[in-house]
């Protein structure tokens, strides 16, 4: 079976970081993005919360939330 090829562009920057961090972890870029996609497949979406790092105090933790939602039920 013929391996498929992923390209993406990124600046020299973000790409020597990364390979800096993925070096110390024993692993290379292809290793590296291999796992991504493997966990992409495993979670069906992204395997991680994206958000604006900072803002995470804007919302209510999701028990709160949730109570908050069965408050507007309740007789």
């Amino acid at each position: 079976m013929q391996d498929a090829v992923v390209r993406a562009r990124v600046s020299p920057d973000l790409k020597a970081d990364a390979e800096k961090i993925f070096a110390t972890l024993g692993i290379d870029t292809t290793s590296a993005i291999r796992m991504f996609l493997s966990q992409v497949r495993l979670h069906q979406g992204l395997p991680f919360a994206v958000g604006i790092p900072g803002n995470e105090d804007l919302l209510l933790p999701v028990t709160a939330r949730q109570a908050a939602l069965d408050s507007l039920y309740e007789d």
